[in-house]
């Protein structure tokens, strides 16, 4: 195994590689999984221990996080935790910290199944760590459209894509004896009014692209949990639908736990009688005594009741939480085993997307001054907002990572040049003293409980303390004394939902209620919740106090449940300066640079879970700074630091572009290797790039329902008739050159291909790249898009090499679904195969019967 410090080991060497068998493009067939020769054969005599009352309250969360125990079965407490960009534990705050590693989108780019499986081990030995049992992730839903606001959590446009590196990610947690959780079973593709919008899809469109990674991983990775999501598919909600029962169970096969999005399930009766198993969070909910009443009166069937529960016991075994079994013990990571790591990740997915005249990389003999510039040029933005958001011990942002390479010896000066969004920080750290005291009080003014903590942002999720709960938080009152670093003029203020009132030394400056907009999502109030704000002077080297008092309210918007979750921001920043003097400052230093590195991209307002986007525009006046850079100091390299894409109007005016999606922790470490080429840039795109926002599919719902009208015709399968992309599916850029030799293919479509393929590496340095597959047909009489992938091998060469890639095509990946037989059909005669290092670099095809 890796340490991380290096890439790992090649794929391809010799004279042939492949991935894995005929009928699992890119992926082994998974071994038996901790726990799986361990289940016992009468787990169904542990459920007859239990009373009905017994069983169903297994049936709903203990807390927000954690299921019951129950000591009649030897069941202890089983905890789960969100990701997918690292594992948060029980409490979502800087007092346990988590590794922040890429994206999934980053994650996608690498198109490698080894790096993504070793990353699922890491964010095991994390779980184990924090106490987590199961976690919440992978997300695969597909990236139907680029507006959705979630797609950073989610892996890819491409169903094939997805799977296989959701694939390896399963098989990497799972393999340390921790549960993973596919999600969200199905359709769950946008967020807008995700928890009541109806999406309707046709059965074709519905199987062969959105239901199909679910059942590819759940064929060859066996999870032990899927999520069912908030939203309905063809008139009925995911927690009752029937594709639980009837695909997802029956057709599949799925033995493990089907477990509600968080408060996604909306009733007794159906719910209880259908597949859904676990409903969270608890303790309240639909379920419970509603439901014991319903099993008593007959309306729903007492063998669903115990099929839920002989399915937690299974997970418990699997897990290692029920009495006489045993989960693995997975071996602690080294803290600089875990930066390696994260680092070597971040740089894998990096795409080097145009590199005219080679600019890239770097030669550090030829600089002595550097411009970086951008609004995300200090820190960067290391992951998106929501499920995926987590509390890393450390970051090295962009600034930090080139300094620190570049050494004394070359001048990095650094310019914001731009304001990025409107919102005002939260208080800095570094500004606190002593760190900032809460109180937590009931109605009548008792102290419930007291802490000290080190940030800015606070969110709490059910449980504040041992025995103190949000729901017995009447108000919270904060006190911090702060120093400010320099004199001026600053914005403080407040973000969250509700009663608030502000002092500084005593004074009150602001008193009042906010709100979220009307029909807000109500994540939104944890993401980007609403703020105000007071201007006042400060000068360094004086210690003001401010205090904060704030009553908590019940998050609207998820049915009749007590959200019971708490957040709110204490703000504190520089009254901005207007853009225009900060971009003559930053034009000059990039005239004066031996090369500009403008690092831009989007906020936590424009991708978070609980909105989409209005605009793929970048925010801002990013656009005119970059076209400002590069017309002062042609050298100029452009970092897009966003979670998915956005629009690159000035992109052919740039020599460099290098897209770094949400890269985690280790950003400006693995920003520095790339771009003085330390390491290769080793991303390819998991998404088309649009050249423009026009005829991409929408995210809003009319009256309600979201009609997917385009079919299968999404990201690049929307083929010819769309517009050319600016940068398209599985394009990206090496520091070395390879050709491809002339492709074979052996076997029959009806029994699985291998194609295989000669790469020699052309150029002076070792390189990594893609062999990709897609397949076409032109005489068909299905209705089919241009192209689609049917497999792919990562391939790594050093100069004069000759690797032969041997990429396996399954029978699968070339049958369509029958609507009339409600079966997948291989459409007799010849199909063609196409080779290339990307979409648009693929060859004219072999033909293959």
């Amino acid at each position: 195994m890796s340490d991380g410090s290096a890439p790992e080991a090649p794929q391809a060497h010799g004279t042939s590689t492949r991935l894995g068998p005929e009928d699992a493009p890119g992926i082994t067939v998974p071994d038996p999984q901790p726990g799986d020769l361990a289940e016992d054969p009468d787990l169904d005599e542990l459920v007859d221990r239990l009373d009905l009352r017994q069983q169903v309250r297994l049936l709903t969360g203990a807390d927000f996080w954690a299921l019951h125990p129950e000591p009649a079965v030897g069941l202890r407490r089983m905890v789960t935790s969100d990701g997918p960009a690292g594992v948060r534990g029980e409490a979502w705050d800087e007092r346990d910290p988590s590794a922040s590693t890429p994206s999934p989108t980053a994650l996608a780019a690498t198109w490698d199944p080894a790096r993504i499986e070793r990353l699922g081990r890491l964010l095991a030995a994390e779980a184990r760590a924090k106490g987590v049992d199961v976690l919440l992730a992978p997300t695969i839903n597909l990236h139907r459209t680029p507006f959705g606001g979630r797609h950073f959590e989610c892996l890819s446009e491409d169903p094939l894509l997805t799977a296989v590196i959701a694939t390896a990610y399963v098989r990497g947690v799972q393999s340390q004896g921790v549960a993973a959780t596919v999600k969200h079973f199905v359709a769950n593709d946008s967020e807008t009014d995700r928890f009541s919008v109806d999406v309707r899809a046709d059965p074709r469109t519905l199987r062969e692209l959105y239901l199909a990674p679910f059942e590819h991983v759940l064929a060859h990775a066996r999870p032990w949990a899927v999520m069912a999501a908030y939203n309905s598919v063809d008139g009925t909600t995911m927690t009752e639908s029937p594709l639980l029962v009837d695909v997802l169970k029956g057709e599949w096969g799925f033995d493990g736990v089907v477990v509600s999005d968080w408060f996604a399930t909306r009733s007794t009766e159906a719910a209880g009688a259908g597949g859904l198993d676990l409903a969270m969070p608890g303790p309240r909910g639909p379920w419970g005594d509603a439901l014991v009443e319903a099993v008593e009166a007959g309306r729903v069937d007492a063998a669903a009741v115990r099929d839920k529960v002989h399915r937690l016991l299974l997970l418990a075994q699997r897990v290692g939480a029920l009495e006489g079994t045993f989960a693995p013990v997975p071996e602690p990571w080294p803290a600089d085993r875990v930066a390696g790591e994260l680092r070597s990740a971040a740089a894998a997915g990096f795409v080097l997307a145009r590199n005219e005249g080679d600019l890239l990389p770097l030669r550090r003999e030829d600089l002595s001054r550097v411009a970086l510039i951008g609004p995300d040029s200090a820190t960067g933005r290391l992951m998106g907002g929501g499920s995926a958001t987590v509390f890393p011990a450390y970051t090295v942002g962009p600034l930090e990572g080139l300094r620190r390479v570049l050494g004394a010896d070359v001048e990095v000066s650094h310019h914001v040049a731009v304001n990025s969004t409107d919102r005002t920080a939260p208080l800095p750290v570094e500004w606190l003293r002593g760190g900032a005291e809460v109180r937590f009080l009931a109605a009548d003014g008792t102290e419930l409980h007291r802490e000290t903590r080190h940030a800015g942002s606070l969110m709490y999720l059910g449980t504040i303390a041992d025995g103190v709960t949000v729901s017995d938080v009447a108000s919270v009152s904060l006190t911090a004394r702060v120093e400010v670093p320099v004199d001026g003029r600053y914005d403080v203020g407040v973000a969250g939902v509700g009663p608030f009132v502000l002092t500084v030394d005593g004074r009150t400056v602001l008193d009042s209620v906010v709100r979220l907009p009307e029909g807000a999502d109500p994540i939104e109030g944890m993401m980007r919740p609403p703020m105000q704000v007071a201007e006042v002077e400060l000068r360094a080297g004086t210690t003001v106090e401010l205090g904060l008092r704030h009553e908590p309210v019940s998050a609207d918007g998820f049915g009749d449940v007590d959200t019971a979750t708490m957040t709110f921001k204490l703000l504190l920043a520089p009254v901005q300066v207007p853009d225009e003097d900060l971009l003559e400052q930053a034009v000059a230093a990039a005239a004066a640079a031996d090369v500009a590195v403008v690092v831009v991209g989007t906020t936590a307002e424009v991708e978070s879970e609980g909105f989409d986007r209005e605009t793929l525009a970048l925010p801002g006046r990013q656009d005119d700074l970059v076209r400002r850079v590069v017309a002062a100091n042609p050298r100029t390299v452009v970092v897009v630091n966003s979670g998915a894409p956005v629009l690159l109007p000035w992109a052919d005016e740039v020599p460099a572009v290098l897209l770094t999606w949400f890269p985690g922790q280790e950003f400006g470490n693995a920003l520095s290797d790339v771009l003085l080429g330390a390491r290769e840039p080793g991303g390819r795109l998991p998404v088309s790039w649009p050249a423009s926002a026009d005829g991409l599919p929408s995210t809003r719902p009319v009256d309600g329902v979201l009609d997917y009208a385009e079919g299968l015709r999404i990201g690049y399968r929307r083929g010819e008739d769309a517009a050319p992309p600016l940068f398209g599916f599985g394009h990206g850029l090496g520091y070395s050159s390879v050709e491809l030799g002339e492709v074979s293919v052996t076997g029959e479509a009806a029994s699985g291909l291998a194609v295989s393929v000669p790469v020699t590496c052309t150029g002076r340095r070792s390189g990594r790249h893609v062999v990709q597959v897609y397949a076409s047909r032109a005489d068909t009489a299905v209705d089919r898009v241009p192209r689609w992938l049917v497999g792919f091998v990562p391939v790594d060469v050093t100069p004069g090499q000759t690797v032969t890639a041997t990429v396996p095509v399954a029978r699968r990946a070339l049958e369509h679904w029958d609507v009339s037989t409600g079966s997948w059909q291989l459409e007799p005669g010849a199909f063609r195969l196409h080779v290339g290092l990307s979409l648009a670099a693929a060859d004219a095809g072999t033909e293959v019967g």
